[in-house]
């Protein structure tokens, strides 16, 4: 038998990278990829800093849910076990809480994958989906991944415009989005605009009602997505997730509440693990932890209030919220900020991507992580000023 000679014939060195482009639709070679925030450690190793406090993605800052986090050390063993692919206890137990329909309730992998699943299900090219502006940036991604056309409507005094987005729908429009509280803004909606807004919207466009922060929301006029979802009108589509209030966001999960006749749709599209063992464990415990649910909402709300005060003493100008970050208006571009709060050990989020260049958006953290932002800012602003 003849001996085979090394594979390639020419050996490994003398291979050459392929040069062609592959051929990609326009649509996705166009789009512009949501702009993650770097690891702490990361940015501490590129900026030369130690002991820095992050305020720029909205986090839990008491960390998860402890319930979440024992039932999680409990799970470890079955680990070589495939997940539930149904999530049949966390749905059952969502639809007890609540008084939800069990099979209206849609798992994923963070309540975006809903907002994914949700195009896929109804979209096809050049159907139109409307959505405010600026609002949570992957709306407007997924739909240019399915060949889509996003209609961004802007917001009036820094809220959701119904008015306006009710009058932009045409024969073409397939869904609508409203963040509430919509971010970066952290503004409401009210539960009269809301149902004025349903009944100018035909019935076959879906609503969908993303309420990822729903959780700080104060205002007793606040609507809650769930009363909607059997209302007559267009199908309503709730968004929830235990990445914010519940400290999960590192495990990716959410769910969706609808029609069980939207969710037979999206469970077609959806892959079958979806959410992982651990995932839903930690998210069933959690549900029930309401003295951790309690504590956040009172840190949150603590903190606004004392960052409010302290914001207006450096004279700036910033935007109260019903979620559990704000946004400031600084004095000049929001990156030089960025830059110069990162370099000092504060990450907070520059709003350049949302195309508000003067302002930066911060969650509120714990107390001294509230302190040392507002000695950072007025450290900032100094040196902004002396820059001039």
């Amino acid at each position: 038998m003849k001996e085979r000679g090394p594979w390639p014939p020419d050996g490994p060195a003398t291979r050459q990278p392929n040069k062609m482009k592959p051929s990609v639709p326009e649509h996705i070679a166009s789009l512009v990829p949501y702009p993650p925030g770097k690891p702490i450690e990361e940015l501490e190793r590129e900026y030369g800093i130690t002991d820095s406090i992050k305020l720029a993605s909205n986090e839990n800052p008491l960390g998860p849910s402890p319930k979440a986090m024992q039932a999680v050390t409990g799970a470890l063993s079955r680990l070589h076990r495939y997940p539930d692919g149904s999530g049949y206890y966390l749905r059952k137990r969502l639809s007890e809480k609540y008084a939800l329909p069990f099979d209206g309730i849609v798992l994923g992998n963070g309540s975006n994958e809903i907002i994914e699943l949700a195009i896929r299900a109804f979209l096809v090219p050049d159907d139109e989906v409307i959505m405010p502006a600026p609002s949570f940036l992957v709306y407007k991604l997924a739909v240019q991944t399915m060949g889509g056309k996003a209609i961004h409507i802007p917001l009036k005094r820094f809220a959701i415009d119904l008015d306006k987005t009710a009058g932009a729908v045409t024969p073409r429009t397939k869904m609508i989005f409203v963040n509430n509280p919509n971010n970066p803004t952290g503004t409401l909606i009210s539960k009269r605009d809301f149902d004025v807004f349903l009944d100018r919207i035909p019935p076959e466009i879906v609503v969908v009602l993303d309420e990822a922060y729903i959780e700080f929301a104060r205002d007793p006029d606040t609507p809650n997505g769930f009363d909607y979802i059997d209302r007559q009108g267009p199908f309503v589509m709730v968004l929830r997730t235990f990445s914010k209030a519940y400290g999960l966001a590192g495990l990716r999960i959410g769910f969706g509440a609808m029609n069980p006749c939207l969710a037979d749709y999206l469970h077609r599209v959806r892959q079958p693990f979806n959410t992982g063992t651990l995932a839903q464990i930690a998210a069933l415990a959690a549900l029930d932890d309401e003295d951790f649910l309690h504590r956040t909402q009172k840190v949150i709300w603590d903190g606004l209030q004392y960052l409010y005060r302290e914001v207006e003493r450096l004279r700036l100008n910033y935007l109260p919220s019903e979620a559990n970050f704000f946004l400031i208006e600084v004095p000049g571009p929001a990156k030089w900020f960025y830059e110069a709060m990162l370099r000092q050990g504060v990450i907070v989020r520059g709003m350049s991507s949302y195309g508000m260049d003067n302002h930066i958006r911060i969650n509120a953290g714990l107390p001294e992580e509230n302190e040392r932002f507002i000695r950072t800012l007025s450290d900032t602003l100094v040196q902004f000023r002396a820059s001039l």
